[in-house]
């Protein structure tokens, strides 16, 4: 009895991790092409990184929204699909960062091969071949040219602001109202406070729900 339970103990200690790594499951939104919603979740795609929305680039001498393409591309892969990820990693904005299938295909190896997104050498040479391989078929954005995202989102972000005390969620008055923006959301950098304005920075969102902003959607 006592080697039967040490085995079932060994057992469930190996399936831990990867019990403990597949943290969501489910129909996933698309923010860009490197980028989920699932179930409530910001999920960034493990080992990859896709042009911005807004970004363009050039091919056959024109300009093409190739930042709009990714993210129909990545769209099109999941299709109706369950979306299943396991983290890799967490994200200075707090986003999860995961490799995630659908239909047991790994959607960042599929966005590689495609040409529609980046191998992302800096945190993993995991999809390096998979570039390789599309670059050299002049797939997708090997078809012109275009600025790297990384490059791309230097290039636009605006000067930041230093937030006071360490009190980073952004407390914005606006047409859509009094919203609240956490770092990571999507229009989170491009937010100016003016406290002139009544505007503020808020340490906790329960600081800025109790001063009457309500949450950004995304």
């Amino acid at each position: 009895m006592l080697i039967f339970r040490s085995l079932l103990v060994l057992l469930a200690l190996s399936l831990a991790p990867h019990a403990l790594a597949v943290t969501r499951d489910g129909a996933a939104r698309v923010i860009d092409g490197d980028t989920l919603d699932l179930q409530g979740q910001r999920v960034r795609l493990f080992g990859i990184d896709a042009p911005e929305r807004g970004q363009s680039c050039v091919r056959a001498g024109q300009s093409w929204d190739c930042g709009a393409w990714s993210a129909k591309m990545l769209a099109r892969t999941i299709g109706n699909r369950k979306v299943t990820c396991m983290r890799e990693d967490t994200d200075r904005y707090g986003r999860m960062v995961a490799t995630c299938t659908a239909g047991g295909m790994d959607l960042s190896r599929a966005m590689v091969l495609a040409g529609a997104a980046q191998a992302y050498p800096r945190y993993s040479d995991r999809y390096v071949r998979d570039e390789a391989a599309a670059r050299s078929s002049g797939l997708g954005l090997w078809a012109g040219r275009m600025t790297t995202p990384e490059a791309h989102r230097r290039a636009v972000a605006p000067a930041a602001q230093t937030a006071p005390g360490g009190c980073a969620i952004k407390g914005n008055i606006g047409q859509s109202g009094r919203i609240y923006h956490r770092p990571g959301q999507r229009d989170y950098a491009a937010t100016r406070i003016d406290t002139r304005k009544g505007e503020a920075w808020f340490c906790t969102e329960a600081e800025a729900r109790a001063a009457g902003f309500r949450p950004a959607r995304r």
